[in-house]
């Protein structure tokens, strides 16, 4: 592995518990702690009870955090869709971007496709893993975060 290369992995998970509006923020908070402490960044996508999450950073400390998180009793059911190299980070500037996919105001971004009404299960990304990284990806745009609740790490205080 050239010195110049990141780490990625993504998958999907589904929650045990009920996660609230207060509940995800909390999560995040503790996410983006974490992720800075480590060096690492990433996106997580919330819908009916489903995530979907990139990591991307020194593949140690990626590794260690996906085993935390697989022993974290809220995640069940998961499933790594990707796992390698690439040249650089996706999501360079955040320590975990965010988006509900639940909220109200997905169907107001603009360029809204029911791509966006994709669910996070297996089920939806087993034939091509790829569209997982897509989705994660149409998040990133500054217009999409604009409007979308808790987006990126600029926006951590808001409610």
């Amino acid at each position: 592995m050239p010195l110049s290369e990141v780490f990625s992995l993504v998958y999907l998970s589904s929650a045990t518990v009920p996660f609230s509006e207060g509940d995800l923020l909390e999560l995040l908070k503790q996410s983006r702690a974490n992720n800075s402490r480590l060096g690492i960044s990433g996106m997580l996508l919330f819908k009916d009870g489903d995530f979907l999450q990139v990591l991307e950073g020194e593949e140690d400390k990626v590794r260690t955090l996906y085993d935390k998180i697989s022993l974290d009793p809220r995640h069940g059911r998961r499933t790594t869709l990707f796992q390698g190299w690439s040249g650089a980070r996706d999501f360079p500037d955040w320590s975990m971007g965010f988006h509900d996919l639940n909220s109200p105001e997905t169907a107001k971004i603009a360029g809204f496709t029911p791509f966006l009404d994709t669910r996070l299960t297996i089920a939806s990304f087993s034939a091509n893993p790829g569209r997982a990284k897509k989705l994660l990806l149409l998040f990133k745009e500054d217009n999409w975060l604009r409007t979308a609740n808790i987006g990126s790490d600029s926006e951590k205080n808001r409610s």
